[in-house]
């Protein structure tokens, strides 16, 4: 009852957030699965059995969906995401009918895989991470996730009735609840998207401009850090450095890198180290780019210059953020060919 409650409220945001929707995709999966595990669940009719347990089937996809979509800003859902969603389906729809143990180890392999993958989308970006509470999270979610799905597993191999057998069934119970408790936590964490966004075109501006909108107004020893953050990033150029990471430029200020984080998420608005140091090194690329004097300069080095270590994530950085290619902005800025 409490996933049921959960899920109708992540959906009465669904629209407007894709975590509450993929997040209530999770959960619901995760209820099917309950529900499909419960003794006396094989006597129901078979066209109410159906769609729960293909709801329950998908719940290793769901739950990877659900994390990129809670721990990856700018997340968007790809076919193979709907393929792996089909392929757990089809699979546990022929075991269903013919139980070999081919399907049974390559259902498994495959929900093993989702799992995995679920649990590095969660601890992969941590380290860029500015948003604290969603960076603690993100242990939380493998340490829950890596333990319960191990005990699923198990239980599926070894005790017969699985989950729902009496030796599991309180380990089960608690599982799920931490699965609750780690939703009802997300649910309290701040969401939104980078406050001020870098623009290309025009004139070169940057997050840490003086007109640039604020989280909150800086006081004290924020006010201060903020201003040798602007000296550093508007006058030093850190941002050309290729290794520039969160640990680096704290040093570089002097300040604890909890203290960097908090100040670039709530005074700037944004949620990843990468995306805002990126942010100049695109508007640095694309400005050197519609530039005549420099119309000249390899592609290559004009990426190089602005910090990017190598041509490729240059490349796909600059297309991802302005819809062309670097060649591509350059010849229609600068009207060639």
């Amino acid at each position: 009852m409490v996933l049921l409650l959960r899920v109708a409220v992540l959906t009465g945001n669904a629209r407007s957030s894709q975590v509450s929707r993929y997040s209530a995709l999770l959960l619901a999966s995760i209820a099917a699965y309950i529900v499909d595990s419960a003794p006396g669940f094989d006597t129901l009719d078979w066209r109410l059995r159906a769609p729960i347990h293909f709801m329950s089937l998908g719940t290793p996809a769901a739950f990877w969906i659900a994390m990129a979509a809670i721990f990856v800003d700018g997340f968007r859902l790809r076919w193979y995401h709907a393929l792996a969603w089909l392929a757990l389906g089809a699979l546990g729809a022929v075991d269903t009918f013919r139980h070999p143990m081919s399907i049974d180890v390559a259902r498994s392999a495959l929900a093993v895989s989702l799992m995995l993958l679920g649990i590095w989308q969660a601890l992969a970006g941590r380290a860029t991470d500015l948003v604290e509470g969603r960076r603690r999270l993100r242990v939380w979610y493998a340490i829950v996730t890596a333990l319960y799905g191990v005990l699923i597993i198990a239980s599926e191999w070894v005790w017969p009735g699985g989950m729902a057998a009496a030796p599991l069934s309180l380990a089960n119970a608690i599982g799920l609840m931490g699965f609750i408790f780690l939703f009802a936590v997300l649910g309290s964490l701040p969401s939104g998207e980078p406050l001020a966004p870098v623009p290309v075109q025009g004139r070169q501006t940057s997050p840490l401009a003086d007109d640039a909108p604020l989280a909150s107004p800086p006081t004290g020893a924020d006010a201060t850090e903020l201003a040798a953050l602007r000296r550093l990033i508007d006058h030093d150029k850190v941002y050309r450095e290729p290794e520039l990471s969160v640990a680096s430029l704290s040093q570089k200020l002097d300040i604890p890198e909890h203290r960097l984080r908090r100040l670039i998420n709530r005074q700037l608005g944004h949620r990843n180290f990468s995306a805002f140091i990126n942010g100049y090194r695109l508007a640095e690329a694309a400005a050197a780019l519609g530039d005549p004097a420099q119309a000249a300069v390899p592609i290559l080095t004009i990426g190089l210059d602005a910090g990017f270590g190598s041509i490729g994530p240059f490349n796909r950085a600059f297309k991802a953020h302005t819809g062309l290619t670097p060649t591509e902005y350059r010849r229609a800025r600068l009207g060639a060919g």
